[in-house]
C-alpha cells in the first residue's frame, strides 16, 4: 500500500517538472519569436538583459544570443544563492534554451545582404511594438507561472518578489526605464524612446494579466441536501478543502448544511459539473475573490508581526 503511495506521487511529481518544461520552452520561443520577427527588424528597444543584447546589436553588429548569456551567467551565481538550486535549474534551462532560440529566429529573418526582413512591412513600427510586447509578455508570464525565469531583470523581480507580494511587473518597469532611456545615445532619436516606453507598459499589462488571470480565485457556497456526495466527490477528485456551515431556512424552517469552498477560477467549470450531477436542484452561489492565502493558493508575502501578543497586550494596559 505505502508503496504504490509512492510511486503515485513520484509519477505526480514527473509529470509536473514535464509540464513545468512544456510551458517554459512554449514561453522562451513566443519570447524569441517577439524579438525576431517584430523588434530587431525594425530596431526597437527594450528593457531587460535582452534590450541591453539588442542595443550592442545596433551599435556593434554582435548577435544578441551571445550579449545575453554572457550578462546572464554572472546573474545565475545570484539566483544561486538567493532562489535556491531548483529555481537554478530551470533558470539555466531557461537561459540556453533562450539563446538558442533567439540565434535561430535572427538568423532565419536575416537576408543575404545583412539586412532583417520586416514581416509586417516598412513603416510599421508602433504594430512590431504593439504585437512584440503582445508576444514577450504572454511568453515571460507563461515561464513564471511555471515558477521559471528568462534570466536577466527577470531575476531581479523574481527575488523581489519572493520576498515583497509587489507586482512582477511593476519591478520591471522600474528597472527596464533605464535601459529603454539609454537608447539615446545610439540612436540620437527620442521616436526610440516612446516606442520603448509603450512596449514596457504593454509587455508588463499584459505579463501581469496572464498572471493574475491565473491567480484568480472563486468562493462556493453550495446548499444541498445531498451535501455529503458533494462533499466527497470535490474532496476526492478536485483536492479542495471544504468546511461545513450550518444554515437554517428562514421561510422553510429546516435546518440546512452549507459547504464552503475556496477553489482556483479555472477550477470553476469542474466543482459546478460534480455538482449538478450530484444534485441537480443544489443552490450554488459563486463570488469572485482577490486573494486566498495559505495551502493550495498564494504564499502570504510579508513581514511577521515580531511583536509578542502578551507585549502588545500589556503595551495598551499601560
Amino acid at each position: 500500500m505505502w508503496k504504490d503511495i509512492m510511486k503515485h506521487k513520484l509519477t505526480h511529481i514527473n509529470f509536473d517538472v514535464i509540464l513545468d518544461y512544456i510551458y517554459i520552452t512554449i514561453g522562451l520561443i513566443l519570447y524569441a519569436s517577439a524579438w525576431g520577427l517584430f523588434l530587431l527588424p525594425y530596431k526597437m528597444v527594450s528593457g531587460g538583459v535582452t534590450g541591453v543584447a539588442a542595443l550592442v546589436f545596433y551599435a556593434t553588429g554582435l548577435e544578441i544570443s551571445y550579449t545575453y548569456f554572457g550578462i546572464n551567467f554572472i546573474l545565475l551565481v545570484i539566483a544561486l544563492k538567493v532562489l535556491g538550486p531548483k529555481f537554478m535549474v530551470k533558470t539555466i534551462y531557461a537561459i540556453f534554451a533562450l539563446s538558442f532560440f533567439l540565434e535561430i529566429v535572427q538568423k532565419a529573418v536575416t537576408m543575404p545582404d545583412g539586412t532583417m526582413y520586416q514581416l509586417l512591412g516598412p513603416g510599421e513600427d508602433f504594430m512590431s511594438v504593439v504585437l512584440g510586447a503582445i508576444f514577450c509578455g504572454v511568453g515571460v508570464a507563461l515561464v513564471f507561472l511555471r515558477n521559471g525565469s528568462t534570466g536577466g531583470t527577470d531575476i531581479v523581480a523574481a527575488v523581489v518578489n519572493k520576498y515583497r507580494d509587489i507586482s512582477l511587473g511593476r519591478v520591471l518597469i522600474f528597472v527596464d526605464l533605464g535601459i529603454i532611456t539609454s537608447s539615446y545615445m545610439i540612436f540620437e532619436d527620442w521616436r526610440k524612446i516612446v516606442f520603448g516606453l509603450v512596449f514596457m507598459v504593454l509587455d508588463n499589462f499584459v505579463l501581469d494579466y496572464v498572471i493574475n488571470s491565473r491567480r484568480e480565485s472563486v468562493q462556493f457556497l453550495i446548499f444541498s441536501r445531498q451535501h455529503k456526495e458533494i462533499a466527497h466527490e470535490i474532496g476526492t477528485k478536485m483536492h479542495r478543502g471544504i468546511t461545513v456551515l450550518d444554515g437554517h431556512g428562514w421561510y422553510s424552517g429546516k435546518e440546512v448544511k452549507v459547504l464552503c469552498i475556496l477553489a482556483k477560477k479555472r477550477e470553476q467549470v469542474s466543482i459546478l459539473r460534480i455538482v449538478k450531477r450530484v444534485d441537480p436542484r443544489a443552490f450554488v452561489s459563486t463570488s469572485a475573490v482577490s486573494g486566498v492565502y495559505g495551502e493550495g493558493f498564494d504564499k502570504i508575502k510579508v513581514k511577521a508581526d515580531q511583536t509578542p501578543p502578551m507585549e502588545k497586550l500589556e503595551h495598551k494596559v499601560l
